[in-house]
């Protein structure tokens, strides 16, 4: 029952196992989430068959029905009609059940209809790999017990089968959408979990995706480390890959002495960015505010988060926990209102490019006549910004 037609130590085994669901992950990152999904590079047709085939054989997921899961979630995130937000569904529902949300979602067939276009549809995929999702892991067992033993292939077998279900529909899904650091305000729940992508394949710097959805890339600082962009690097320099897109570096360059178009244009372009930096200058004001209020260490800690919310984010129970705090100072109402001020810059697409930028002239002299430092130096750096 131990016996295979490979015979190790148990801590070569444990190897084989970590080197399997690595190579099933970098599967599920490179391949089902940003070619397919986002559709931010391309692959060679080598690269893409061998990673579909062997998401077929480890993991039985059907490409469209996948891509379509997760463009429904980027689409409609943090709603009712998102198919797996911790947010709505709570945490516990989401981490150890969200293989499950994932099975209900991939029966609706308008999910698959409405998100699933443009995934494989040749002869392997209607008469292999989405006619016959569950002939790949039985094989994947029969092939395990046959090179490890009928013990330790089944261990090996079950490890790969809940590998994914686990770390990506329940700890990525769930975990980052409620535990973790953010770089960017997205508009959504996002997080980082931690800053090295290494064990789930870079998707654990979630934030950073979920802000710029279709880059390639996921890392955004210089302390983060994405391995499935390592990968794809590789394949680029084997001609194995191309990449389309990646998220936008700010450009920082001299001070305009005026507020005009090309400025607009950068402040947009680099908005996550800006609002990022607008988020970190804002507590340094909610610190000291803190500090003069005498407010508690729990209080404080509520409202930086809050602060570092998207404004369509806060529900009406976290709108009221404001409101008090804000009738005691003038300078926090001052600088949350000026946040949705300039966020409004990017979200009117309605307004013509003078009348944006008129609003933002407005806001850069009202913010450097404020008398907060923090907002007077932000609003100097503001001007900095180059396309």
């Amino acid at each position: 029952m131990f016996d295979g037609l490979l015979e190790m130590s148990w801590w070569r085994f444990l190897i084989v196992a970590l080197v399997l669901t690595h190579i099933t992950i970098a599967s599920v990152t490179i391949f089902l989430h940003r070619h397919q999904a986002h559709r931010a590079l391309d692959l060679g047709p080598l690269p893409s068959h061998f990673f579909r085939f062997w998401l077929w054989l480890t993991t039985g997921m059907v490409t469209k029905e996948w891509a379509a899961i997760h463009r429904k979630h980027h689409a409609k995130c943090e709603t009712v009609d998102d198919p797996h937000s911790p947010q709505i569904l709570g945490i516990n529902r989401v981490l150890w059940g969200g293989v499950f949300l994932y099975v209900k979602e991939a029966h609706n067939a308008e999910t698959l209809a409405r998100y699933g276009h443009g995934t494989p549809d040749d002869w392997m995929e209607r008469h292999v790999y989405s006619a016959n999702p569950k002939s790949g892991i039985l094989i994947c067992l029969a092939l395990n017990m046959l090179l490890f033993g009928i013990v330790p292939g089944a261990v090996l077998w079950i490890i790969q089968v809940v590998w994914i279900p686990f770390w990506a529909a329940g700890v990525i899904n769930g975990v980052g959408h409620f535990w973790g650091y953010r770089n960017y305000a997205s508009a959504d729940a996002a997080r980082n979990i931690l800053p090295i992508g290494i064990f789930i394949g870079g998707e654990e710097l979630h934030n950073n995706h979920h802000t710029y959805a279709t880059s390639a890339k996921l890392s955004s600082k210089w302390y983060e480390f994405d391995i499935g962009w390592m990968y794809i690097r590789v394949l680029e320099m084997l001609g194995q890959a191309k990449v389309k897109k990646r998220a936008p570096t700010a450009k920082l360059g001299g001070v305009r002495p005026s507020i005009d178009l090309t400025t607009l244009q950068a402040v947009i372009t680099h908005r996550y960015d800006v609002l990022a930096r607008y988020v970190s200058s804002a507590r340094q004001v909610a610190s000291e505010e803190f500090l003069r209020l005498k407010m508690s260490a729990r209080e404080g800690k509520r409202f930086r988060r809050l602060l570092g919310q998207d404004a369509s984010m806060l529900d009406p129970a976290a709108r009221e926990q404001l409101s008090p705090l804000l009738a005691r100072s003038e300078r926090l109402d001052k600088i949350v209102a000026m946040r949705c001020e300039l966020e409004a810059l990017w979200e009117r697409s309605s307004a013509t490019h003078e009348q944006l930028v008129k609003q933002l002239q407005d806001w850069i002299a009202r913010a450097e006549a404020s008398g907060i430092r923090q907002l007077e130096e932000f609003s100097f750096n503001l001007r900095r910004y180059a396309v």
